[in-house]
């Protein structure tokens, strides 16, 4: 997945949806920033991104989804919107 580009807009983003980490380190994890704007993401937070991603990179955020960070909803709605209906189950964390 690409970088992406450290703007201030992006850092904003970053800071609201990623609490647990410093933005710029949270940039500098594409994955794991858009997984959270997916889940945490407000209409405003997903202009902030356009132009810089597109169904593409959902999409690979969709099939290379952390554990934990999906719920039901969002995991439902994201594949129905990058077109994979039926969704796949969710991503598990390894069991013990």
């Amino acid at each position: 997945m690409k970088s992406l580009p450290q703007t201030s807009e992006l850092l904003s983003v970053a800071r609201r949806v990623v609490w647990f980490k410093k933005p710029h380190e949270t940039l500098a994890e594409p994955l794991l920033f858009l997984s959270h704007v997916m889940v945490y993401g407000t209409p405003e937070d997903l202009v902030a991104l356009r132009g810089l991603i597109g169904k593409d990179q959902f999409r690979e955020v969709l099939e290379n989804a952390p554990p934990g960070v999906f719920d039901r909803r969002s995991w439902a709605y994201w594949n129905l919107i990058c077109g994979r209906d039926p969704a796949p189950p969710m991503p598990a964390r390894g069991g013990f």
